[in-house]
């Protein structure tokens, strides 16, 4: 094969295009400069677009339907017919459409897109290499935006295809009978709720005595309750352990304190967390620094130890998030183009796309408590909302941490239908150094999810008659 090499001169290269990747290229020709944006795809828009946020959340939507249709009281339908292929074709006809939109904006802009995979040779210049071509990119300034890839269990076959990871269960290779979800996080609970509402037998494994650790209890048990009343299993504290793959499906341990137990599937989902990928685009030819986890240590500028050489996203650590990665692009583009900007974001919101939803956002109260603040929590459960009660959906909660000195918003939780909205306000509130009684006093329309939220805070400042008040009103 003839292989043919091409090389580019740019301002600013940019390795990767996922939403961080393309967001950083963008800003940085709107704000002048010459951009070549490298990507290892064939499309734009990285894991998230292609393979991750966006494909989930179609057959996040549908699930949803699915499993509401079937709530609705006294209204019976037949059971759904599910077209596998039509779910396919709908799913790649959103991506499509996403991936066609980013590819225009690249091209309106001028920018440069090289497709293959990126390696730092030296200081100033990427190879990237693809099918028959080699393309040498020569940067004054890059922005490292390479991601992050899937984990694996130790021990699990790697050439079966029964063992899946979640861009191997988003392509939707059939409906198994039984499913054994490893890992008990974001990704394993929002696969397992797509795959159970297809009709698949759900088991959920987590290593760890909670579902979701990084979110407070008190939130995550009113997922906990409902998955458990219509999954498999959910084991807590639990390792899987492969026994042996069969024609019949694939054996696996169940280890807890109270022993051993064997169980047989048709499908395993890996969904144990994401490594970052800072140890495969040769670093090191550049002097970028790498821990040894594979992340990119970054100042607030988004500035590597290289000082023309930035990184953005999942390779520069938690959380492993496409808003966050959004934010630090338009930082590390700004800063190439000369402007004093930090990233100074005082949360990133978190949502887990289930059913129900669960956000939070700034300070949980597990947090809290680990670092002595003095901070009031004031809870509304969704019972006293008309909108809840009228949804079929009681079990919510939403919370408000708040300092009890300056009555300051520190943190939020919420669980309950489309908590990954309603999130966004408290965002804002913490932002804006908000106190309770600025959302007590904003009239939010009624009836909606959102008044929870006015709720709790009215409960703080005890002026709330949805309920009786467990404090007097004032400070």
């Amino acid at each position: 094969m003839t292989t043919t090499a091409t090389t580019l001169d740019t301002d600013i290269a940019v390795l990767g295009a996922g939403p961080g990747g393309y967001t950083a290229a963008f800003r940085a020709a709107d704000l002048g400069k010459r951009v070549v944006l490298i990507e290892s795809g064939t499309r734009l828009g990285g894991v998230c677009l292609n393979v991750g946020c966006i494909p989930s959340k179609a057959l996040l939507h549908t699930a949803k339907a699915i499993t509401d249709a079937a709530a609705i009281p006294g209204v019976r339908f037949a059971a759904p017919v599910i077209d596998l292929d039509a779910m396919r074709a709908g799913n790649d006809a959103v991506i499509a459409r996403l991936a066609q939109g980013l590819a225009g904006h690249a091209r309106q802009r001028g920018i440069t897109v090289v497709h293959g995979r990126g390696c730092f040779v030296t200081p100033t210049t990427l190879r990237v290499q693809s099918e028959g071509a080699v393309t040498e990119v020569r940067f004054a300034n890059a922005v490292i935006a390479c991601g992050s890839s899937p984990m694996s269990v130790p021990g699990l076959p790697t050439d079966d295809l029964r063992v899946m990871d979640s861009t191997a269960a988003l392509q939707l290779p059939d409906i198994p009978r039984r499913m054994l979800v490893i890992g008990g996080g974001i990704i394993g609970l929002e696969m397992a709720a797509i795959y159970h509402a297809l009709g698949t037998r759900i088991t959920v494994v987590e290593r760890l005595a909670q579902l979701l650790p990084g979110a407070d209890p008190d939130l995550v048990q009113v997922l906990a309750r409902r998955i458990g009343a219509r999954y498999e299993q959910v084991r807590l504290a639990t390792q899987a352990q492969f026994v042996v793959a069969t024609n019949e499906g694939i054996r696996m341990r169940l280890v807890d304190a109270k022993g051993a137990s064997e169980e047989t599937y048709d499908r395993i989902l890996v969904a144990v967390g994401r490594k970052p990928n800072g140890q495969s685009i040769g670093a090191g030819a550049a002097g970028v620094q790498v821990d040894a986890r594979g992340f990119i240590p970054v100042d607030g500028q988004m500035r590597t130890n290289v000082s023309h050489i930035f990184a953005i996203g999942d390779v520069v650590g938690e959380p492993m998030l496409a808003h966050k990665a959004t934010h630090e692009a338009r930082v590390a583009a700004e800063v190439i183009c000369g402007h004093d900007v930090h990233f100074d974001a005082r949360t990133i919101p978190s949502v887990v796309y289930t059913d129900p939803e669960i956000a939070w956002m700034g300070l949980t109260e597990t947090e809290a408590k680990r670092r002595g603040i003095d901070f009031e929590k004031s809870a509304i459960p969704w019972q006293v909302s008309g909108r809840a009660l009228a949804s079929g959906s009681a079990d919510g909660l939403t919370k408000l941490l708040i300092n009890r000195k300056t009555r300051r918003i520190l943190g939020a939780g919420i669980v309950g239908t489309s908590a990954g909205d309603l999130i966004a306000e408290a965002v804002l509130a913490l932002e804006m150094d908000a106190e309770a009684g600025d959302l007590a006093l904003a009239i939010h329309p009624h009836p909606t999810f959102s008044e929870t939220l006015a709720l709790a805070a009215e409960l703080a400042e005890g002026t709330i008659t949805d309920m009786m008040a467990t404090k007097a009103p004032g400070r």
